[in-house]
């Protein structure tokens, strides 16, 4: 199980400190998937970089019983003289991964070809968010942290990208970060609405989608 307790994080800012996160508390046991709802700059984002360990909460605390991703298509560790290739090895190395099979189901997904042995700085964004989400995948791990992820690259490789994670992946628990009704409605068991910093989680999602209307 994962396990968020009382997550506050606040940012100072010219204003004064500014509180994104107010207390939020939530579990998710392995196999659930759990959708974040909220306005934009609701602190989604946030939360989501705080339960993968990028950033510390100002207080509060994120227990960790099961292996959790870092946020799909996150590109930002990549170093620019890096190969795509020089990524997948690194994180074949972090994550005792066998690099043949990790190497190649990155090939296949991603799609990018010779750009794999190119460093990242000549890369578009959209070819950093499909390698980053190749690797991602190509780890096998208990949670999935998805923060609207989905939206790379065209239809075809939407779809592709949605197969993958929720067919071949479907009894993996994740956290998504999304807006997409019909997507939370069929795949997800509660959904967790943030509003002013605080968190509330519903098992009805219709009433949490109507809830989020009125934002």
């Amino acid at each position: 199980m994962i396990r968020a307790s009382d997550i506050v994080k606040v940012y100072p800012s010219a204003g004064g400190a500014k509180r994104v996160l107010d207390g939020v508390s939530f579990s998710i046991a392995k196999g659930e998937k759990v959708a974040v709802l909220g306005r934009n700059g609701a602190g989604k984002s946030t939360l989501v970089r705080i339960l993968a360990g990028i950033e510390q909460p100002t207080s509060g605390s994120v227990v960790r019983g099961m292996s959790m991703s870092w946020p799909l298509g996150l590109s930002g560790g990549f170093g620019g003289s890096m190969t795509g290739y020089d990524c997948a090895r690194f994180v074949s190395r972090v994550y005792g991964r066998e690099w043949c099979q990790l190497c190649n189901y990155v090939e296949e997904f991603s799609e990018l070809g010779r750009y794999l042995a190119m460093p990242i700085k000549t890369y578009s964004s959209g070819m950093r968010a499909r390698l980053a989400f190749g690797i991602s995948l190509a780890v096998d791990f208990d949670c999935y942290l998805v923060d609207e992820i989905i939206s790379v690259g065209d239809k075809r490789f939407q779809k592709k990208s949605f197969d993958e994670l929720f067919g071949r992946r479907k009894d993996n628990a994740m956290i998504i970060v999304s807006h997409n009704f019909e997507v939370i409605q069929q795949f997800c068991s509660a959904v967790l609405v943030i509003k002013d910093g605080k968190g509330r989680m519903f098992e009805d999602k219709r009433k949490a989608f109507s809830i989020y209307a009125t934002l």
